[in-house]
């Protein structure tokens, strides 16, 4: 590929893409008719493609490249594991290096009692293990009744028949059949939304225990024995941001030790600072049974996921005495393992996560808020460390929003693409999440950006 791309060379690589490649989350018609964007290099939160735009990266790819792109550290690390060591697997009574202190690293840094780590090489694969781990579990136990892994509606746990089966973001089940029977879910803390739901102008504190009482409610329902685990992320991702209210958290974990259900708490998007600490479990008091994890965790430069055991589950689990029939052929990847660990050394020696929680995390979310808050078209922004959401909705007193169908998020996203920023629309509700490395200039940079995206997106609507 030369290192300049020609305009004929984009429309070769769009009939290629057409004629042979299906992407996900996609309408494969409408995207062949329009011809996909060629991305052709990366440094910083900046991306190019093969027309020379530049485009700010305010979502990090997916959520994931914590330290930017272009990272020559991360490379060298690559590059010096594919010369030694380019592959080799875990099933015969082997390790190598790069994954055994990968482990040990994560032990430190993981919340207390998760020593034990699998390891996998997505988001999805983390939380289908997860499940298969918790039903063992129970098996173990002598307690192969529990079966029934409770979520949240508008969670993302990712697209395998399991992971999407507990998921709660229902247009992923109709063309698979899904969700499998044995997944059941629970209404979620979006307290923004209260009010629209018919909970009137209830406080976040009352929000955050009505709704963490529901669990309680489908347990009971269900019956405690047969309810195995509860399966969340500290803050949902994919389904919009939704950040839980102070006494929400609390209330869950009360309702799991008392009818002794496990909780599954998926770190695949909150883990490695984007909360401001190492995980969203420290950000918000959290104590998991188990725990998954992934993008952040080689900042996307290699495919790597884990799955941390507390110590009651990896007890059980490590002194079963029988073969624990699971494993990818890829579990623990050599040159995944070495990017992942000089990932997380990079991050420390830095003092990445710090950095995120004490300046430029206060300095985003207080940004933000300035810039945003009193749009005509913006009825709450959100977040915490280098993650934020921002409502557009009709009436921002009355908190309603704009009919679905209109799809004003995506017309909005089409305005950010069109102008060199990459802000993601869940619904109505525009998302950032940029790199963790970016400066102080940049955030302004972004978030001039995102106000003139709405700025457009209000103009459309007739209310600028």
């Amino acid at each position: 590929m030369s290192a300049t791309p020609t305009h004929n060379q984009t429309k070769h690589w769009q009939e290629l893409d057409a004629r042979h490649h299906i992407h996900p989350f996609s309408d494969t018609a409408a995207l062949n008719a329009e011809g996909v964007r060629i991305i052709t290099r990366g440094k910083g939160i900046y991306l190019w493609d093969s027309e020379g735009n530049r485009l700010i990266d305010g979502m990090a790819g997916l959520w994931c490249v914590q330290l930017g792109y272009g990272n020559e550290e991360l490379a060298e690390a690559g590059c010096e594991a594919l010369r030694t060591l380019p592959y080799y697997n875990h099933f015969f009574k082997t390790a190598n290096p790069w994954t055994i202190e990968l482990a040990a690293t994560l032990a430190g840094i993981l919340p207390q009692g998760l020593t034990r780590v699998l390891f996998a090489n997505s988001g999805s694969e983390a939380n289908d293990t997860a499940i298969k781990l918790i039903r063992y579990y129970w098996n173990l136990k002598g307690r192969p009744e529990k079966k029934i892994h409770i979520s949240r509606e508008y969670a993302y746990h990712g697209v395998t028949m399991a992971a999407a089966s507990l998921s709660g973001l229902t247009p992923m089940h109709p063309q698979w059949d899904l969700p499998f029977p044995g997944f059941v879910k629970v209404p979620t803390v979006y307290w923004y939304g209260a009010k629209a739901a018919g909970y009137g102008d209830i406080t976040p504190d009352e929000y955050g225990l009505l709704i963490a009482r529901k669990l309680e409610e489908k347990i009971l329902e269900l019956g405690p024995d047969n309810v195995a685990s509860f399966s969340a992320e500290p803050v949902h991702g994919a389904g919009g941001l939704m950040f839980p209210p102070e006494t929400y958290w609390p209330e869950i974990q009360r309702i799991c030790r008392k009818y002794d259900v496990l909780l599954h708490l998926d770190e695949v998007i909150t883990g490695f600072g984007r909360t401001g600490r190492w995980f969203g479990s420290h950000t918000f008091g959290i104590a998991p049974d188990i725990l998954t994890m992934a993008k952040g965790l080689s900042s996307g430069y290699q495919p790597i996921s884990a799955i941390a055991l507390g110590e009651r589950v990896g007890e059980a689990i490590a002194t079963a005495n029988e073969e624990l029939v699971h494993g990818y052929t890829y579990s623990g990847h050599p040159v995944a393992s070495a990017v992942a660990l000089k990932n997380l050394q990079i991050m420390a020696r830095d003092k990445i996560v710090e950095r995120v929680g004490e300046d430029i995390g206060p300095y985003f979310q207080a940004r933000a808020r300035e810039l945003l808050s009193n749009h005509p078209l913006v009825g709450e922004v959100r977040g915490t460390g280098l993650l934020c959401a921002i409502e557009l909705v009709k009436d921002k007193a009355a908190r309603e929003f704009y009919d679905r169908k209109l799809d004003i998020g995506t017309q909005c996203r089409n305005h950010c693409f069109s102008n060199g920023l990459v802000m993601r629309a869940i619904r109505d509700t525009m998302v950032l999440s940029p790199p963790l490395v970016i400066s102080r200039q940049e955030v302004d940079e972004l978030l001039g950006l995102a106000r003139r995206c709405i700025d457009l997106q209000a103009k459309d609507l007739g209310k600028l």
